[in-house]
C-alpha cells in the first residue's frame, strides 16, 4: 500500500504456511530475521469487505524479535521502517504525520492496553481466533467502515 505504514505481509507461496510466510516476508520487507524456530502466536484474521474489488484473507501475528533488531528497508517494497509503540503510531497519524490505514489502526488499538511484548504474546496464546469481516456503510462522504458489534454491522 503505497504511502501508508503497515505490518510487513505478503501472499503465502505454494507449499508454505502462514506462519513460514510471516518470518519470509518480515525478512524480506524489513530485514528482520526470526528463523525457522521462531514462536509466532496468531494475533487476528481479516478479511476484506465484500465491496472492495481486490479481496484479501490476511492472518497476523505476534513474535519477539531478537535482541537488538534494527529494521531495514527493501527498498523495494518499503521504503521506510521502524519500531514505534502503538501509541506513538497512533498520535502521529492523529497528528497527520503518519498515514495509516483502518486495519492498522486497529490492530495497535488492540495493542494498547499491553505494557509489553510478553504480555501481548501471553495473551495471544490465550487469544480465540474469528475472521473478522468489515462492512462499508454509506456512499460517498457518508461512507463509514463498521466491525462486528459495532451498530449498523447487520445491515
Amino acid at each position: 500500500m503505497p504511502g501508508v505504514w503497515v505490518f510487513p505481509g505478503g501472499a503465502i507461496q505454494e507449499g508454505e504456511t502462514g506462519e513460514a510466510c510471516a518470518v519470509r516476508e518480515l525478512e524480506e520487507e524489513a530485514r528482520i530475521g526470526l528463523g525457522t524456530d521462531a514462536a509466532l502466536i496468531a494475533w487476528s484474521r481479516w478479511i476484506t469487505p465484500e465491496v472492495v474489488p481486490m479481496r484479501f484473507d490476511t492472518h497476523f501475528y505476534v513474535a519477539l524479535a531478537p535482541p537488538h533488531s534494527s529494521p531495514r528497508p527493501d527498498e523495494a517494497e518499503t521504503t521506510e521502517v521502524a519500531w514505534i509503540a502503538p501509541r506513538e503510531a497512533l498520535d502521529r497519524h492523529a497528528a497527520g504525520e503518519m498515514s495509516l490505514v483502518f486495519p492498522t489502526i486497529k490492530h495497535l488499538e488492540s495493542l494498547l492496553d499491553f505494557g509489553s511484548a510478553d504480555q501481548v504474546i501471553a495473551a495471544a496464546r490465550e487469544r480465540q481466533i474469528e475472521p473478522v469481516l468489515p462492512k462499508v456503510l454509506g456512499e460517498g462522504d457518508d461512507r463509514r467502515v463498521v466491525l462486528p458489534g459495532e451498530p449498523g454491522y447487520e445491515v
